[in-house]
């Protein structure tokens, strides 16, 4: 089983990324299989053009970056976590681009067998319709792609390592494997 974790935050070692490190730490002590972390953060991912040169190049993209090998790794993956801060009411523009170049590959992704998982770091309270609108896309794009949404952690830190403080969406983060 492949498991990719992304994670879409422009902040290192901030809430997302401890977030998934006490995800990850978990998946690994429970679930066989090649487990990867990906900081979008650290490569170069560009827009998507829309030129639909994929569509005849048998899914490669005419933009040479990061995107490619992002798209890649998604289709190779059984399991997909999903990791951002919300700016704005939605995903960082880090997760944004790579959600958008995976275009490249929709007819290969489609009705592929995935599970999606989703965590996001938000400074408002959990009762703000953020967290709503960010888990109703992905269940969206879930839903177009046939793919399995397992199910999404919201958690409410805004300062370094606030994440931690919350024994009871640790213990969440610690169980999310189980949804796998």
């Amino acid at each position: 089983m492949k498991i990719l974790l992304l994670n879409g935050s422009p902040r290192f070692e901030g809430n997302t990324e401890i977030a998934l490190k006490v995800l990850k730490e978990e998946i690994e002590k429970n679930i066989k299989g090649e487990i990867e972390t990906i900081n979008l953060s650290k490569l170069q991912i560009k827009g998507c053009l829309g030129c639909d040169y994929c569509k005849t190049s048998g899914g490669n993209c005419i933009t040479k970056d990061d995107g490619q090998m992002i798209a890649e790794k998604i289709l190779e993956s059984d399991v997909i976590i999903f990791g951002s801060p919300v700016y704005w009411w939605g995903i960082t523009s880090q997760m944004k681009a790579a959600i958008d170049r995976i275009y490249m590959k929709g007819e290969f992704l489609g009705g592929k067998s995935k599970k999606i998982g989703l965590v996001t770091v938000g400074a408002a309270e959990l009762s703000d319709e953020e967290y709503d609108i960010i888990k109703r896309q992905f269940k969206c794009i879930c839903e177009y792609l046939k793919w399995d949404f397992i199910g999404n952690i919201d958690v409410s830190a805004y300062g370094k390592g606030d994440v931690l403080k919350d024994t009871d969406k640790v213990t969440e983060l610690k169980n999310f494997w189980k949804k796998i």
